[in-house]
């Protein structure tokens, strides 16, 4: 029987989604919590995109850019943008579901993560002890030995990132313009 981990890695892309049309049906937007909400949201993009051009998956520990700062910079970034889309929703039902899916999902993913780095990297215990796993620390972690690369950025296709939350806010100012 698959591990809550596989499961959770598995479904979580499909579940948010679900999800989605779900925060669009409950959201109760204004103008002024879209406004606030895209403000706190974006900075969480910002970092998911500093994230992505800075890791190659499987084949280096990830040391630069972000991950001098927490090691689960992509996870962070989520978390920032869901709380960014749960103030512009304004709806604590969305709040509630949100945390509910960040522990339940992301959090058995991210360990899960961790012990696959545990094993491929000797490294990573080091890394570990210094950087911590999802609130970034203010200081950076060792040298810097990578730059940011559009490339990889391209690779992970983190602009889809970008892209949903586009459509997201679209569908809030669409709502809130219906709602008047």
């Amino acid at each position: 029987m698959a591990s809550w981990s596989k499961i959770a890695r598995i479904i979580r892309v499909p579940l948010g989604f679900a999800f989605a049309a779900l925060y669009i049906w409950l959201a109760k937007p204004t103008r002024a919590s879209i406004v606030i909400g895209v403000g706190v949201a974006f900075p969480g993009l910002l970092v998911r995109a500093w994230a992505s051009g800075h890791v190659e998956k499987n084949e280096q520990l990830a040391i630069s850019g972000p991950y001098a700062h927490a090691r689960n910079p992509l996870y962070l970034g989520s978390l920032v943008l869901g709380a960014g889309f749960a103030l512009a929703a304004r709806s604590w039902w969305i709040a509630v579901v949100m945390v509910f899916f960040f522990v339940a999902i992301y959090v058995p993913v991210i360990r899960a993560e961790e012990r696959f780095l545990r094993g491929q990297f000797r490294e990573f215990e080091d890394y570990a002890s210094h950087v911590p796993s999802l609130f970034p620390r203010l200081t950076r972690f060792g040298a810097s030995p990578h730059a940011f690369s559009w490339d990889l950025y391209w690779k992970h296709r983190e602009y889809n990132a970008l892209l949903g939350a586009l459509v997201v806010i679209a569908a809030l100012v669409a709502k809130c313009m219906w709602m008047r």
